[in-house]
């Protein structure tokens, strides 16, 4: 590795090409900055990759072949003989996606004048980037850096991935045979996400987490469904149970168990896969050069304005503390730009919607009942099932419902979540509603077309003032 003499100046760098680090790029190319985005892999990160858009792919696919078993009821009569799952001919579906959209993301690069630089970043000072690019070595001079490098699977020693038997997130959305038997370790959205995909598709699915519930950091009330559902589905769910260790045999994978209710036990399945977090990417790109602190945890602390400690150097995304979601790294990578170009932008909003794609799915802004009356509000709030609600009965979805919190004395809507179809969708009435400040009249009064799972909220909110016409109000 040879060392250039000269540093190529630019204005700004970008190192990570994700959600966050390509939108960063894009709206500092219209606003007049020279940008070099670094990205080692490819174009998306791992959320377009190997991660959110193949992961939905999976999910989709499972959840049509599924409900080919619950057509005859709609009068749909197939041809006999059994549906089969094709896991090579899904693979080259979903790459077609992948392939698309990370066309779509070079190309606006190129279209807003942003330069490409495929390599691994490393900091060499505080305004200085060292970029391997194969057999060279390029160096670049900066006023202004983005750190948006993502993360990545943690995976402890003791379950060490062999990534072949012994799997991460990213390894099983690259199978390419559907396991006998598959043991997920960690409940949470990730886990249940796959766990839920694959046992739609055939496999015997156990689910170990260490929690007293599957999606710990959910409201219990809001997972009741997808723990009903999934045992539905066969899946087999051992919470309050931690993993002591994993071995690869002839025989598979033997899992060695540990709970209070059930002492030791082991578990032998084709596959195992580790889906219990993420770790930023943040302990190779030479941060320590570059002044940059990092918490003990491995993230870079923020302000509002996605500013690190060394001013000119901003962080966002997976690096950054707070939830590791691809919509707040967008955002993050928008603010980071604006502020860079001397425009008035901030994260100043606390309404980060959150979505898990289980069945039934759920979304959520803004507070649990729970959450609001910790913090002291006088809360009212309803909800409205999905079984009282027309488009869900015509599509087969009883299961599920809308809740609406509100502040008691102002009305003001503090949190809205939804468990059912469409959920993710959904959402985004809520986090507007919120975002504007709107109180529960204001959802109430909006008119919302029927026949749609949206009156779900237009249901919740007028039972919220105790006027419903689907169901009956409380007293």
């Amino acid at each position: 590795m040879v060392v250039g003499e000269i540093a190529i100046e630019t204005d700004v760098v970008v190192i990570g090409g994700g959600p966050g680090g390509y939108a960063a790029a894009i709206r500092l190319g219209q606003l007049g900055q020279s940008v070099v985005l670094i990205e080692k892999e490819a174009l998306g990160g791992v959320c377009l990759n190997r991660g959110c858009i193949p992961s939905k792919a999976l999910i989709h696919a499972a959840s049509e072949f599924h409900k080919l078993a619950g057509l005859g009821k709609l009068g749909i009569r197939l041809p006999e003989g059994n549906a089969s799952f094709q896991l090579a001919d899904w693979h080259t579906w979903k790459e077609s996606v992948v392939s698309q959209l990370s066309q779509g993301v070079e190309q606006l690069c190129k279209a807003n004048g942003v330069t490409v630089v495929k390599g691994s970043a490393t900091f060499l000072s505080a305004d200085r980037i060292g970029v391997e690019t194969g057999g060279d070595f390029e160096t670049y001079k900066f006023r202004q850096a983005i750190i948006a490098t993502g993360s990545r699977p943690f995976v402890p020693q003791s379950l060490a991935t062999d990534h072949e038997s012994i799997l991460d997130s990213s390894d099983l959305l690259n199978l390419q045979e559907l396991p006998g038997t598959l043991a997920i370790i960690g409940g949470g959205y990730i886990g249940m996400e796959l766990g839920m995909a694959y046992a739609k598709l055939g496999t015997k699915v156990t689910v170990v987490e260490a929690a007293n519930s599957i999606l710990p950091q959910t409201a219990s009330h809001l997972t009741q469904e997808v723990r009903k559902q999934a045992k539905q589905l066969g899946i087999t769910l051992k919470t309050a149970t931690k993993v002591e260790s994993m071995s690869r045999g002839d025989g598979g994978v033997t899992v060695a168990l540990f709970s209070e209710a059930n002492g030791r036990e082991e578990l032998t399945v084709d596959k195992a896969g580790v889906t219990i977090g993420r770790v930023p990417n943040t302990g190779e790109i030479g941060l320590g050069q570059a002044g940059v602190n990092v918490d003990e945890r491995g993230h870079i602390p923020v302000d509002a304005f996605c500013r690190t400690n060394q001013p000119h150097i901003f962080a966002i995304g997976d690096v950054t503390p707070g939830p590791a979601l691809a919509h707040r790294a967008s955002k993050q990578g928008i603010v980071a730009a604006e502020v860079i170009a001397d425009l008035p932008s901030s994260m100043d909003s606390p309404y980060v919607p959150y979505v898990i794609f289980t069945d039934p799915p759920i979304a959520g802004v803004g507070l649990t009942r729970t959450e609001a009356e910790g913090l002291g509000h006088r809360v009212k709030a309803a909800s409205f099932p999905y079984r009282a609600n027309g488009k869900a009965l015509t599509l087969g979805e009883r299961e599920g419902f809308a809740e609406v919190i509100v502040e008691e004395d102002t009305h003001l809507l503090l949190g809205m979540h939804v468990v059912g179809a469409d959920a993710p969708n959904l959402i985004g009435e809520g986090v507007l509603a919120l975002e504007l400040a709107a109180r529960v009249e204001d959802l109430a009064l909006t008119i919302h077309p029927h026949p749609t799972l949206s009156e779900v909220w237009l249901e919740a909110a007028e039972a919220v003032l105790g006027h419903a016409i689907h169901m009956v109000n409380k007293k």
